[in-house]
């Protein structure tokens, strides 16, 4: 065998150990990849959040109330106030404004922690002089 074929043999054995001895990059950065799963795991998660909206219906059999196309859960831990007083589901009128804070709860539902009916009461501001 000439020096030339075997020089070639060599190098083209050479070329093909490193092909294959080369580890596989990820498609993906690790940090990319982390990324993605964090924002899937946030789209399937509800998280806590306030609420306002005009009232658009009252279920008191399933002690719900519906802001739009979102219902929300009433427990007997939620807080529910109108006019700056407390008050009870019935108190709560559909169309007026109603706002408030919900977590979600073990089952995936929305569970208010609090109601507002009703526009927000005024507040006296008190001012401070120096």
């Amino acid at each position: 065998m000439s020096a030339f074929k075997c020089r070639t043999y060599v190098t083209a054995l050479a070329a093909a150990l490193v092909f294959v001895a080369t580890p596989s990059l990820p498609a993906q950065s690790t940090n990319q990849t982390k990324a993605a799963e964090k924002k899937a795991n946030a789209e399937k998660k509800p998280a806590p959040h306030p609420f306002h909206g005009k009232l658009s219906g009252i279920d008191k059999a399933a002690k719900t109330i519906s802001i739009g196309k979102s219902t929300y859960y009433i427990t007997a831990e939620t807080k529910i106030q109108k006019g700056g007083k407390a008050a009870t589901l019935e108190d709560g009128v559909v169309g007026e404004q109603v706002g408030g804070y919900v977590k979600p709860g073990a089952d995936g539902r929305m569970m208010a922690s609090s109601i507002t009916f009703g526009p927000k009461p005024e507040t006296k501001t008190v001012k401070k002089t120096k």
